[in-house]
């Protein structure tokens, strides 16, 4: 591997436990804000030094507190980009990018020839050319990003470090720089570690991803493995699903009980002693007819409490009867019981033709085992 990592820090009210490897290709880091994703970064760049743990990249030890190694920043090889992209706001483009070869060398002298053909090759590289004597005020987010990444790359980096680049800018310039940002890093060729909060990024830019949540790590697994199974309740919320419950194990083979929707499920294959939760997205709950769900398995009566259309699709907000019947028909939106379906709108307009489908009409759901996932905390 080309990068191991496993530190921890205690901030107090907060302990970072990161431990995680990570070879010659993209891998996200993905949780929610305040889960430590930025502060792990800082720490594999030297900026705050862990309590204890080590460091590796690329054979090289960077930090190891029992052996009492910490290498300074500018010794690390290490290249980051924040999310404020740090440039020297009173130094032109060409400036700021002579910055970066400064950092790579011993010595302070005079730029040599080659190395100005570097930093016109990153110019053209970058689209940059003819904003040489900008400052960073006079650029556009996109074009301080490109600065930004041209300069970390002048330094050669053993590492490439993106803390959420694309966060100060907007939807369409976003999907054009992630694009360009995608070519770059396959150029890259080294070790780059993407963090992010947004499912979608991850998703498109990364080979794995590593979990965080409330500052503890969970074991990296490929993207579309995290997606489509993930293994915990933090990595399922992460990764887009709507719809989850604690559960518990059944004595009958197969079954277990949600307890927030007060329904058993056959989930159609083992399910493990220590599952604590299960997950169910929202485009693989079906709606049934009285007539369909009679030889239908898994199904459950609900009561619709909201109608949402969205632009391409129809969102149903509907909550089990077993728990209104618990609850004394007391509609309480915010809680785990909820069910959230999702379909086109002409499969809902299709189902309302034939069966009363307002809000507070009953409506029979049914979710198969195979979509149901099968979580733990």
């Amino acid at each position: 591997m080309s990068l191991l990592v496993d530190v921890e820090k205690d901030f107090g009210g907060f302990v970072l436990s990161a431990s995680f490897e990570a070879g010659q290709e993209v891998m996200g880091i993905l949780g929610a804000s305040g889960c430590g994703k930025s502060m792990t970064l800082r720490c594999i760049a030297g900026i705050v030094t862990p309590d204890r743990g080590r460091i590796v990249l690329n054979g090289e030890t960077l930090f190891d507190s029992e052996r009492g190694i910490n290498l300074p920043p500018q010794k690390r090889r290490v290249g980051l980009l924040f999310q404020n992209y740090a440039l020297f706001p009173n130094m032109t483009v060409e400036q700021n990018l002579r910055t970066g070869l400064y950092r790579a060398r011993k010595d302070k002298g005079r730029i040599s020839g080659e190395e100005e053909r570097a930093i016109a090759g990153m110019m053209e590289k970058f689209f940059l050319t003819g904003l040489e004597k900008h400052r960073p005020f006079q650029l556009s987010g996109g074009q301080q990003q490109r600065v930004a990444l041209a300069r970390i790359l002048l330094t050669r980096p053993g590492l490439l470090m993106l803390d959420e680049p694309f966060s100060a800018l907007d939807g369409y310039l976003r999907w054009n720089l992630e694009l360009e940002l995608s070519e770059l890093l396959k150029e890259f060729g080294g070790t780059t570690l993407f963090v992010s909060h947004s499912r979608d990024e991850v998703y498109r830019i990364c080979d794995r991803i590593c979990v965080m949540e409330k500052g503890r790590s969970t074991p990296a697994a490929p993207v579309k493995e995290m997606f489509e199974e993930p293994r915990t309740l933090a990595a399922c919320m992460l990764s887009g699903c709507k719809n989850y419950s604690e559960a518990e194990r059944q004595e009958k083979p197969g079954w277990i009980y949600a307890r927030d929707w007060e329904q058993a499920f056959d989930c159609g294959r083992p399910v493990e002693a220590d599952i604590t939760d299960i997950g169910v997205r929202s485009h693989f709950i079906h709606v049934l007819s009285p007539t369909e769900a009679k030889n239908a398995k898994n199904v459950m009566p609900c009561r619709i409490l909201r109608i949402v259309e969205d632009v391409f699709s129809q969102v149903i907000i509907v909550k089990p009867q077993a728990v209104l019947d618990r609850e004394g028909k007391r509609l309480a939106e915010q809680n785990t019981s909820l069910l959230r379906l999702e379909m086109t709108k002409e499969a809902w307009k299709a189902y309302a033709a034939g069966t009363p489908a307002g809000e507070g009409d009953p409506i029979l759901v049914q979710i198969d085992g195979r979509d149901i996932l099968l979580l733990r905390r």
